[in-house]
């Protein structure tokens, strides 16, 4: 049996898992041809398969690694995984190139409820978010009270601030902080990557800059160099996972009973008891507070 073989760069990720469940996460690449995947209610010998748009975060975790094995040793179904950011799993979904949308920015999920696309959406899991930078914390915003003022030493210091800039959920979190903080960071300090979470880091610690990431990806994030959290803790970088199941009735490919199969159980007592049970160096990444419908 081949071992599992990740390939990824700035903005590609491919995760290939042969085992009792197949995984396929597809970034740029499938945001550019996800009708090529979108549909295909067919999957590996023969079996029953859904497509599920997500955010980077769970899968660049190792989340669905971890859990999707369990959910196929009593379902019959494979579960493809697209990993881009969150405003590109919403547009890929948008599109009918999903069955299942789980992705962190609720007030983007629920226009797109709003908007037909989804049947409804429900809370999943959380964690939060931190702002990291160099211990040596130029901006010293390992002092600040709050967010707000976190940002506007950073500002006032202007020092460097790596962004994603890629309308993924992380960055739509930034905005708004930023916002928040009557701040319009677009100046010289403020460098924008266009990146995922990986790539965003990666480039902020090579320029000394302050970065906002979910915690999970900084967990699991290996080249730290000297980068540390400064900040974390406010009730404001609470960060919340929805799941919703894409419309019928506007995307006819939708596989409805296998994707309500796997929402459910993603919300069921076994689902988010092993949500709680997944851990990186003994670090619980998300929490579960599966929700009614909303």
């Amino acid at each position: 049996m081949s071992n599992p073989f990740f390939i990824q760069s700035n903005s590609f990720l491919i995760i290939r898992v042969i085992a009792v469940a197949t995984i396929g996460v597809i970034a740029n690449l499938a945001a550019l041809t996800g009708s090529a995947l979108a549909g295909s209610q067919t999957g590996t010998d023969g079996k029953t398969s859904i497509l599920v748009q997500s955010t980077t975060s769970t899968a660049n975790s190792g989340l669905y690694d971890f859990l999707l094995p369990h959910f196929q040793k009593n379902n019959d179904i494979e579960v493809r995984v697209v990993a881009v950011g969150t405003g590109q799993a919403i547009r890929n979904a948008s599109n009918c190139d999903a069955d299942v949308l789980l992705v962190h920015a609720k007030s983007a999920e629920e226009k797109f409820i709003a908007d037909g696309f989804g049947i409804a959406r429900f809370d999943l899991m959380y964690n939060d978010f931190v702002l990291i930078g160099p211990a040596a914390d130029p901006a010293g915003i390992s002092k600040a009270t709050d967010t707000v003022e976190a940002l506007q030493l950073i500002a006032q210091t202007r020092s460097l601030f790596a962004s994603r800039g890629d309308d993924s959920g992380t960055h739509k979190k930034e905005q708004a902080l930023w916002q928040s903080a009557n701040i319009s960071p677009l100046t010289a300090w403020y460098r924008s990557t266009g990146s995922g979470m990986g790539a965003t880091i990666n480039t902020g610690i090579g320029l000394g800059a302050y970065i906002l990431t979910d915690r999970a990806s900084w967990i699991t994030f290996g080249n730290k160099n000297d980068h540390i959290i400064l900040h974390e803790g406010d009730s404001s970088l609470f960060n919340q996972y929805g799941i919703i199941r894409v419309n019928e009735q506007r995307c006819g490919n939708v596989n409805v009973s296998a994707s309500q199969t796997f929402i459910d159980w993603m919300l069921s007592k076994t689902g988010q008891d092993l949500i709680s049970q997944f851990k990186i160096d003994e670090q619980q990444l998300f929490f579960p507070n599966a929700s009614s419908a909303q």
